[in-house]
């Protein structure tokens, strides 16, 4: 049993003086639904848990630009459920309602699926080596279980998936993260919110100590864009993606003119191909474009052990996503 402080903020900067201070890790806890489990298993040990659903950060609002704003307490059933979210962004409504269940959809926030830890096998089994939970030790999954693991973005220190549905949505849409902290407030796209594993598969985002997501801005969708998400796994409720494709696009003059594409299931991270999109740009959608579309998008694939099958898939789950965005 590992002993640690409670506190309830009641304001942000209360939050985040919280956690600031020298010492021991600190944790915010909202939903929950990620980091009790971690602290279940020894993953997580903060000496400290900052309770942060007292402030006002639930809301789903209209920008004056023509966006939206994600408070980062926000459930996921809400925002997912949300009029403007279903008829402006529907890949972030679709790609939130075939995460977890309903019950973990309830509690769940847009904040902490933000910052959902990967579901690696070894991350979550301390017995293991793992550069990830304890940095220098190894990464034990190079050479063991790796079926549901990264092909994208790897590196000889971690080959562990990002496990989100919202992040690559949001990837699709680029969204904004903004953040309150120590040193103000500051806004980062979340392409660079997510750092690739590097040497330092431990630093997962741009994010310092103290530092508080407040929210997720979502810009003017683009005039006659579509979007769609299309998640595979390997059953159809309750189970991450082995691959998914989250794809904005906008047609006019029988050309695409505006694409957008990220990948989950295949990445350290939600995964951005530009490739795919300059592939897509200015020609005329059919079958045959999307799939070279989704070959640009995996040329750079390095499958591991078990997981070779993966870049085949997420070919196929591109050039379908693609299709059922046209076609909507």
């Amino acid at each position: 049993m590992e002993s640690f402080s409670f506190t309830r903020a009641a304001t942000i900067p209360q939050a985040i003086a919280s956690t600031a201070g020298p010492g021991s890790p600190a944790r915010f806890v909202a939903g929950g639904t990620n980091l009790i489990d971690m602290m279940k298993l020894n993953v997580e040990r903060p000496a400290t848990i900052v309770d942060i659903n007292g402030l006002a950060l639930d809301k789903v609002t209209p920008t004056p630009e023509g966006g939206l704003l994600i408070g980062a307490l926000a459930r996921n059933a809400d925002v997912a459920n949300h009029p403007a979210v279903k008829a402006q962004y529907a890949v972030l409504s679709e790609a939130l309602l075939s995460g977890a269940s309903p019950q973990l959809r309830n509690m769940a926030t847009t904040a902490g699926n933000l910052l959902q830890r990967t579901r690696c096998v070894y991350f979550r089994d301390t017995a293991h080596a793992c550069n990830k939970r304890e940095p220098g030790t190894g990464c034990s999954a190079l050479e063991g279980h790796n079926r549901m693991l990264a092909i994208l973005g790897t590196s000889k220190d971690c080959i562990a998936t990002n496990p989100s549905d919202q992040n690559v949505a949001l990837t699709a849409l680029e969204a904004t993260i903004q953040i309150q902290g120590t040193k103000g407030v500051r806004s980062i796209p979340i392409h660079d919110f997510y750092k690739l594993p590097g040497t330092t598969p431990h630093i997962e985002t741009a994010l310092e100590p103290g530092d508080l997501i407040t929210g997720v801005l979502l810009p003017k969708p683009a005039a006659g864009a579509k979007s769609h998400y299309l998640k595979l796994r390997d059953r159809a409720a309750y189970e991450f993606a082995l691959s998914s494709a989250a794809v904005v696009l906008t047609v006019a003059s029988g050309r695409i003119t505006h694409a957008r594409v990220a990948l989950g299931g295949v990445g350290t991270k939600p995964w951005r191909s530009l490739e795919a999109e300059k592939a897509l740009t200015g020609h005329t959608p059919d079958t045959a474009l999307f799939r070279r579309a989704a070959e640009a998008a995996l040329h750079g694939a390095k499958p591991q052990t078990e997981n070779g099958f993966k870049v085949e898939l997420a070919k196929r789950c591109l050039t379908r996503a693609l299709a059922n965005t046209v076609t909507a």
